[in-house]
């Protein structure tokens, strides 16, 4: 059972709402995934006027858990207050706090991250960072008062995978009892098995199950990866050889009668 502030939840993946082909396949897309927690943008609400109102009613008939983010936000100031507007909107303390500090990359100011979560935190949000796979930014963080940690394996959207399997499981062993949740860069389910066989706690997914072929059958198949590699790592695996062992007892000799 996965914890992240206090609520148990019987899924590790989490799943982005954004560039659905249509509120059908999002919502199909959802029930595959047997996801609990549900990424939301306050800025879809804010300039979707009636649409807004419609997608909001359907991520409420999902009963699921929503967590808004602050996707968009450059600054300090401007991750604050629209955490603090999405609070009201979605009526939750939980907040995916991204700051964004290079526009080709989509890459966090990380600076500006722990800034932004101190300030959140000492307000009373259950902050959720979304940040570079760096141990002493992680410090930082906890520092700061996070209780969950959101390391990214590779840009956003861009599908590659994890790029650092050494600084993401530097991570992981750096702080064992911390909720971990790998977000953005993955592109297969095979991704998401592999950064889960690292002891990861959960993933979180929007473009690799949005723009898939089918998004539906997609979500399926990285909730099977996730459970697959969750427990694989608690199942205990093999370490990597560097000569062969014969998988059959080759001591003594076969005797025929």
């Amino acid at each position: 059972m996965l914890k992240l502030y206090g609520t148990e939840l019987s899924s590790r993946l989490l799943l982005g709402t954004a560039q659905y082909p249509s509120p059908a396949i999002l919502m199909d897309a959802v029930k595959a995934s047997e996801t609990r927690i549900v990424t939301v943008s306050l800025r879809r609400e804010m300039t979707g006027g009636k649409s807004g109102d419609k997608f909001w009613s359907l991520i409420q008939s999902l009963g699921v858990h929503v967590l808004p983010n602050t996707a968009g936000c450059h600054t300090v100031k401007e991750a604050v207050l629209t955490a603090q507007m999405a609070r009201d909107i979605f009526a939750t303390d939980w907040i995916k706090l991204e700051v964004i500090g290079n526009h080709d990359t989509l890459q966090p100011d990380v600076f500006a991250l722990v800034e932004a979560a101190r300030i959140l935190t000492e307000d009373g949000f259950k902050v959720f960072p979304y940040m570079t796979d760096d141990l002493v930014v992680a410090e930082r963080l906890l520092e700061a008062g996070c209780e969950v940690l959101m390391p990214w394996c590779a840009p956003i959207g861009s599908a590659l995978g994890p790029l650092n399997l050494h600084a993401l499981r530097a991570l992981r062993g750096h702080f064992p009892e911390v909720p971990m949740i790998v977000d953005a860069g993955l592109g297969r389910p095979s991704h998401a098995a592999t950064v889960m066989e690292l002891g990861f706690d959960a993933i979180l997914l929007n473009t690799a199950v949005a723009k898939a072929g089918d998004p539906v059958a997609m979500a399926a198949a990285f909730a099977k990866a996730v459970d697959a590699g969750h427990m694989a790592f608690h199942a205990g695996m093999l370490e990597p050889r560097d000569v062969a062992v014969p998988s059959t007892p080759v001591i003594g000799r076969a005797v025929f009668t």
